[in-house]
């Protein structure tokens, strides 16, 4: 028997019964008269006071049993221990807890940012044309269509892609300077960057980028990471230009950039078109890059933000050229100038562009 003090929890008395300690069971008897048998494992701890170590007892919040000056050794065993953090990280430690948490999250992290790379080439192309379709319309009516324009174009998609099933490939009436990857097989280039280009031969490397994302199905990769599971629970809404905004503020990983990098590259030499263009293409930017930092104006830095430029970029398609090799212009003069005019006629050539930002 042990004397403690006790507050039955419908009353404020206090009284100090002996407690009767009975295997996994105990009683207070209080003048004598043993009460109710409560289970050891009910009991929870409520803390040091005033001296005591006090407990609770489950279910009823006012009950309250304290030992004066701690609880005798032969019934600590019994007794719920202390929660400093929790019943969880008390019993592996602060440290060892502190470690698997860090684990945890960093698993979850992982998951997460694979996520994309996993469920990605598990989408359907059926979905992921329809999903294409309904993001690209009719691209607001700003689709470019110049006498002899879409013809060279599609002549410039041969040179790069002689299988182009899947793919359509359009120029768009957007003054900023960027070429974008849409779900579906679909591409877009902008009239900015088509007016950017110098040669056929460095709007055949974009394209051949742009068409590398695609075969290597890093658009779903990208949409996914950008905008969620939504994309694939939700499918698309008539926002073209909220659609567009995404798109262009969606980055791939370096290492999609890099292989789609590669995808132009051998493409192009397989089409005995020169990478010295898009190499040339890649230098210019980067030096309007530097020029425009600081201004207001976004055409030149929307490519680099979506499609990051490096010295290194520019060697890799400078050091892809064969020495002695027979290149031939991916156009011919009348079919690029034809390209170049497709917008030409469009009577909305200077609308507002910030549509798209």
């Amino acid at each position: 028997m042990t004397q403690v003090w006790h507050y039955d929890g419908t009353s404020g008395i206090r009284h100090t019964p002996e407690l009767l300690h009975e295997g996994d069971q105990f009683r207070l008897a209080i003048d004598g008269a043993a009460g109710l048998p409560h289970a050891w494992s009910d009991l929870n701890f409520i803390g040091e006071k005033q001296g005591s170590t006090v407990y609770g007892l489950k279910g009823n919040r006012g009950w309250r049993m304290g030992f004066e000056g701690g609880a005798p050794a032969e019934l600590a065993a019994l007794l719920p221990k202390s929660e400093r953090y929790g019943r969880v990280v008390d019993r592996v430690g602060l440290w060892p807890a502190t470690g698997i948490f860090v684990a945890l999250s960093a698993a979850a992290l992982y998951v997460g940012l694979k996520a994309p790379d996993i469920l990605a080439p598990l989408v359907p192309p059926s979905f992921e044309k329809k999903l294409g379709d309904a993001m690209v319309g009719d691209f607001g009516g700003r689709v470019c269509n110049g006498p002899g324009g879409q013809e060279a174009l599609n002549a410039l998609v041969r040179r790069v892609e002689p299988n182009p099933e899947g793919l359509n490939v359009r120029v768009v009436n957007i003054g900023m300077v960027n070429a974008i990857a849409m779900p579906g097989g679909n591409v877009f280039v902008f009239r900015g960057l088509l007016q950017q280009s110098q040669s056929p031969d460095e709007l055949a490397g974009v394209i051949g980028h742009e068409i590398g994302h695609i075969r290597n199905r890093d658009v779903m990769q990208a949409l996914l990471r950008q905008m969620g599971l939504s994309i694939l629970l939700g499918g698309a809404n008539s926002d073209v230009g909220g659609s567009i905004n995404a798109l262009i503020a969606t980055t791939y990983t370096r290492e999609a950039e890099s292989a789609a990098d590669q995808y132009a590259i051998r493409a192009m030499k397989k089409a005995s078109v020169s990478p010295l263009g898009t190499a040339g293409f890649f230098a210019r930017l980067s030096g309007m890059e530097k020029a425009e930092k600081g201004k207001k104006g976004k055409s030149v830095l929307s490519y680099v933000s979506s499609h990051p430029l490096s010295e290194e970029r520019k060697k890799i398609f400078e050091n892809s050229q064969v020495k002695g090799a027979s290149y031939t212009p991916a156009l011919t003069p009348d079919q690029w100038r034809a390209l170049l005019d497709s917008c030409k006629n469009d009577t909305d050539v200077n609308k507002d562009d910030g549509l798209f930002f």
